[in-house]
């Protein structure tokens, strides 16, 4: 059960594995862009290119759901990012349980959007997790984990693609200890729970007060969506890349205090803000190169 690009080594793992995979359960297809196309998941694609059987329900819940999943014959359920809760009776179907590959050292992070926390958390190690799913988010029984460091400008791209070839591997491991059981299930504990919920587009929008370094995780962490911005002479400007020093300014949080071809420093409340590359709205993204002499020392960002 998995939908997005980011559960496609995981079914890529099993299958050159060697493990049968009866189904794959994902997201209903859905109309994008302007011409409504319809599309469908990253994780069908690789199912119908390998001729197994796809399942596509609106609520995995339903009674007719449910006589699907039992009629595949499933002894395991692997999740994958598929966007959907299971309830207590998809969990009882499959005799040797389910098993949840999440991206995050649980319990820190649960939730929706775990690898989006962790940078905007300004963590420097985070990790893939395999658990055995209930009926929580993502609060069953720890099976194995994988570690990995987060360099200060990785962007949630970078580490999206990291975590996914880790879980890939972290799978297979945890399969082959399952059936030399071998495997120790470790509770959670409650007490260092933390919850990364899915993005607003409120989120985005930068508060010049906080320190240089909170906004640059702000911005590698929102990227593409939903994108962190400002407002520069009453229009909308995204920012896009940036880093960070942490020089002191006395000047208010928000004043551009240089704009050079390499660079538009900004100050905040402690440390600078070192703009890259930016993008209004309706115009395509720009390095400050090209736009520097547009944006003059002394302005305020956020008038």
């Amino acid at each position: 059960m998995g939908t997005p690009s980011f559960a496609v080594p995981v079914l890529k793992a099993l299958l050159s594995n060697k493990y049968e995979i009866v189904a794959c359960v994902t997201q209903p297809d859905r109309k994008s862009g302007r011409g409504e196309k319809v599309t469908y998941s990253e994780v069908k694609k690789i199912a119908l290119e390998n001729n197994i059987i796809v399942l596509q329900p609106e609520r995995i819940k339903k009674r007719d759901v449910l006589e699907q999943l039992i009629a595949t014959g499933a002894n395991l359920f692997i999740t994958c990012a598929y966007g959907q809760i299971l309830s207590q009776k998809v969990l009882d179907i499959p005799v040797f349980g389910c098993i949840n590959v999440h991206a995050s050292l649980l319990p820190k992070y649960r939730g929706a959007a775990p690898i989006h926390n962790a940078i905007l958390q300004g963590e420097k190690i985070t990790g893939v997790t395999t658990m055995m799913t209930d009926i929580g988010m993502d609060t069953g029984d720890i099976l194995e984990k994988k570690e990995i460091k987060i360099d200060d400008n990785m962007s949630v791209f970078e580490l999206h693609d990291s975590l996914s070839l880790l879980g890939s591997e972290l799978i297979i491991e945890t399969l082959q200890k399952y059936e030399d059981n071998l495997l120790i299930r470790k509770p959670q504990d409650e007490t260092i729970a933390t919850y990364a919920p899915m993005l607003k587009k409120e989120d985005g929008i930068i508060d010049w007060c906080k320190k240089s370094v909170e906004i640059h995780n702000q911005v590698r962490g929102l990227y593409p969506w939903p994108g962190c911005f400002t407002t520069f002479k009453g229009k909308r400007m995204k920012i896009v890349k940036a880093n960070y020093s942490t020089k002191s300014s006395n000047l208010t949080p928000g004043t551009i205090l240089s704009s050079s071809k390499e660079k538009i420093e900004v100050a905040c409340s402690q440390g600078i803000l070192n703009i890259l590359v930016l993008q209004f709205d309706n115009k395509q993204q720009m390095a400050v190169e090209k736009c520097y002499h547009n944006i003059s020392k002394g302005s305020i960002l956020g008038e």
